[in-house]
């Protein structure tokens, strides 16, 4: 596992205020990738939302075209391995 790293700063401000130090501390991995999967999975969801959304209207205009053209974009998110 990473070493959790610490980056410094040091902020002057008014000569009536003192010298700030602030500490931040990187986001640990276990955060990141969890919160990279969530908004993987929530853009995932909405694609294929929009996609069938779209299918369904294809099918009720009876738009052959693109109903072949979207069922074919569609595949890639219904594929299992």
């Amino acid at each position: 596992m990473k070493k959790h790293k610490l980056s410094y700063q040091l902020k002057k401000f008014d000569k009536s205020e003192q010298l700030v130090l602030k500490a931040k501390r990187e986001i640990p991995f276990e955060i990141r990738l969890a919160s990279q999967l969530v908004l993987d999975d929530l853009c995932f969801s909405w694609n294929k939302a929009r996609l069938e959304e779209n299918i369904n209207q294809s099918i009720d205009e009876n738009n052959k075209e693109a109903f072949e053209s979207l069922s074919k974009t569609f595949n890639s998110y219904i594929w299992e391995s």
